[in-house]
């Protein structure tokens, strides 16, 4: 009976995984459903009304504990969520489980969906929630709270360190690790009583490149978060924040950190990294079309400045200008070798008097106001360093 119960929770972990990575109607997201449903099956054919708790690294099935999956590591974020307890009241259709899933996956990782939208949602024959007092209403994840938050970003700026030395090597670029590192941000970005950016702030002038891809890819999420943009496009201009400037990666290091004017031929090798960065992505996963469009667009102002010059010109992706603005503001707020970084209130004013010339009106005007409604939850890391937020 316990081979059933753990070979459906390894299912599911991979249908999370799966959720993550692919969009609704693709074959791997319904191949990974299908395999979850099907284990599910047998769970509730060996037991009725299966129960799983889970307490830190341990998780109980029924009443016996499941030591085989003891250390699982989707336990300890489940519980942590408030998601102490899964329970099957019936045999619930496929549909019922990837509601659920859908679900789990947007609060897990995006921590963030309309009450409207979780309700309709919800399957009737799932329930999860804390452990509680016997008669204690079930909890829904909209109910869940997650209490004080302690994080860092060490383990994604070192993530991206790693992405950027195997792409420099010419190897494939880390899908997995591109996701994991999105996943940790939006999970960094949610506290208990408001919404966070929390930025990194480098140590040298070589950390530029890590630093500045992770805080263009959290003032992404946020901006499409203020936006009020689904959780898919949240997560989808997330990545395309994090790989914008994979192109930099070929252009040489004393260009990159040249204190002065760049001369001619080295302008050109810097311009050409939005249309590298393209070609980099489309290689690596075809799939992810839409970060290959920022990375080739999102230094291309409203007005057809910038660079790559199109030959004929038209608009961009809405997430290119999207991304365009956080870019920039990021870069201003940033010290590099030529200038030091500028104060908020100057680099705001800048998107403000350039909106509807380099930037789109709406997203840089929109940008300001998240920055100055958000100001408090604004936070500056160093990557080393752990900060506690209710």
């Amino acid at each position: 009976m316990s081979s059933v119960a753990e070979s459906f929770l390894r299912a599911l972990a991979q249908s999370l995984a799966a959720y993550a990575l692919y969009p609704d109607g693709h074959k791997s997201r319904k191949e990974a459903l299908e395999s979850a449903y099907s284990r599910l099956h047998d769970v509730t054919q060996a037991k009725e009304r299966p129960l799983f708790t889970f307490l830190g690294e341990d998780v109980v099935y029924g009443n016996a504990p499941l030591r085989e999956m003891r250390g699982w590591e989707w336990s300890p974020r489940l519980a942590e969520l408030g998601i102490e307890r899964l329970e099957f009241e019936r045999n619930v259709s496929q549909e019922e489980l990837d509601a659920f899933l859908d679900e789990l996956h947007t609060r897990i990782f995006l921590r963030r969906a309309g009450s409207a939208e979780a309700r309709q949602m919800r399957p009737t024959g799932i329930k999860f929630g804390h452990i509680g007092l016997k008669g204690e209403e079930d909890m829904h994840l909209e109910d869940v709270k997650t209490g004080e938050i302690e994080f860092s970003l060490k383990e994604e700026a070192e993530a991206v360190r790693w992405m950027h030395e195997e792409i420099a090597r010419h190897r494939p670029l880390p899908l997995l690790e591109a996701h994991a590192v999105v996943r940790g941000l939006a999970v960094a970005m949610q506290g208990q009583q408001q919404f966070m950016l929390p930025l990194v702030r480098m140590r040298s002038f070589d950390e530029y490149t890590t630093a500045h891809s992770l805080n263009v890819s959290t003032l992404s999420m946020g901006l499409a978060e203020w936006l009020g943009l689904g959780a898919e496009d949240v997560q989808g201009f997330g990545i395309a924040g994090l790989l914008h400037d994979l192109g930099k990666l070929q252009v040489p290091h004393d260009i990159l950190v040249k204190p002065g004017k760049l001369e001619p031929r080295e302008r050109e090798e810097m311009n050409r990294h939005p249309t590298e960065g393209a070609r980099m992505i489309i290689a690596a996963e075809p799939e992810l079309a839409l970060a290959a469009v920022v990375s080739y667009e999102h230094h291309i102002m409203i007005d057809g400045g910038g660079y790559p010059t199109l030959k004929y010109p038209r608009d961009c992706h809405y997430a290119s200008k999207l991304v365009h603005v956080c870019d920039v503001y990021d870069a201003l707020r940033t010290h590099r070798p030529y200038r030091n970084a500028w104060p908020a209130p100057k680099a705001l004013k800048y998107l403000e008097d350039r909106a509807g010339r380099e930037f789109d009106e709406e997203l840089a005007r929109a940008f300001v106001k998240m920055i100055r409604t958000w100001e408090s939850g604004t936070i500056e890391v160093r990557e080393d360093e752990t900060i506690r937020v209710a």
